[in-house]
């Protein structure tokens, strides 16, 4: 498929992905989901072993684009159903971590969909703005679900209710993403974690990546069990091997991926 609403690339493992409609502030077409789902196929066909997701211009995304709508006729329930359920589902079921690099705003959608990164970098100037209750809507996307977890029921129910910004320091203190950097220094700084999480064991980044998740349903015995299980799957592998042998022989590992 040829994108024309996004950026794709494939390099050392990285796959990075970036909206680019910055002159709509990066918002979603239906023409774009279907570039973003040809370009997460295209990512885990080409072994990729992280994806970094950013945008162009000032905004990282602020969901749907209504100018791409006839409100007459659009059933947003059925657009979640047939769009951004698929997509955020297809997120979450990557074989490999997600780190989200956040550029400017992120609303609606647009702000849960940077908000499911397994690692969230966002520039200073950034801010999620959760505004669904102004257009006489409910927060998608998995907002209502995450953001609680994330924030506290308290914070996030204020978020949502009143649609109030918030800025990407208060998001870092507060733990709703990792850090908070420079503008100037974002994509440097999401680039190099990228990078380092290629280096790493892919299979152990995946089984991690499986539990925290996990953890989120699991009761302290079933997580227990998962962590048996997952920590006997990876003591079985090479890299397990390769990662010990090269601490015992002080040298940098070669992780394969076996």
């Amino acid at each position: 498929m040829d994108f024309s609403t996004i950026l794709f690339s494939l390099d050392g493992g990285v796959a990075t992905l970036v909206f680019n409609r910055p002159d709509k502030l990066n918002s979603f077409t239906v023409r774009m989901h279907e570039e973003v789902g040809a370009a997460l196929d295209q990512a885990v066909q080409g072994g990729a072993t992280v994806l970094l997701l950013t945008a162009k211009g000032r905004g990282f995304c602020t969901g749907q684009d209504l100018s791409d709508i006839d409100l007459a006729t659009f059933d947003p329930g059925a657009s979640l159903e047939r769009h951004y359920n698929p997509l955020m589902r297809r997120l979450a079921g990557l074989p490999f971590p997600v780190v989200i690099a956040v550029n400017g705003v992120a609303a609606g959608a647009g702000a849960n969909i940077a908000l499911s990164g397994d690692i969230v970098i966002a520039a200073k100037s950034a801010r999620f703005i959760q505004i669904f209750a102004q257009l006489g809507l409910v927060p998608d996307c998995g907002g209502s679900w995450m953001l609680p977890r994330l924030a506290g029921q308290a914070r996030a129910m204020a978020l949502m209710l009143t649609g109030e910004p918030l800025g990407a320091e208060q998001a870092a203190a507060w733990g709703v993403i990792w850090k908070a950097v420079d503008d100037d220094a974002l994509m440097r700084e999401a680039q190099a974690l990228a990078a380092r999480l290629a280096a790493l064991p892919p299979l152990a980044l995946t089984a991690i990546r499986g539990a925290v998740r996990g953890s989120w349903s699991n009761s302290f015995e079933e997580h227990l069990d998962l962590e048996r299980d997952l920590q006997g799957a990876m003591g079985k592998t090479q890299d397990y091997r390769e990662g010990v042998s090269a601490f015992l022989e002080k040298r940098p590992p070669k992780f394969r991926g076996r």
